[in-house]
């Protein structure tokens, strides 16, 4: 059991490693705010969430998890 959760838990680390460095060239190319994101700023505080790139991840995640579910 200790072997299957490790390769899961590596799996998922990578995983993560992945998506991250891509938001990160994403950002780096002028993709930061997308059509949809919702932005609140007030006076002395702000608030940002990513309702577009929020819709767009779900998509892709879909798309990729029904291609290997499907193996």
């Amino acid at each position: 059991m200790g072997a299957e959760v490790g390769k899961w838990l590596l799996t998922f680390g990578l995983a993560l490693a992945v998506i991250g460095g891509g938001l990160l060239v994403l950002s780096r190319l002028g993709v930061n705010r997308l059509p949809g994101d919702i932005v609140i700023r007030g006076k002395t505080v702000s608030f940002y969430f990513p309702l577009g790139l929020s819709i767009v991840l779900s998509v892709l995640l879909t798309v990729l998890l029904n291609l290997f579910s499907r193996r």
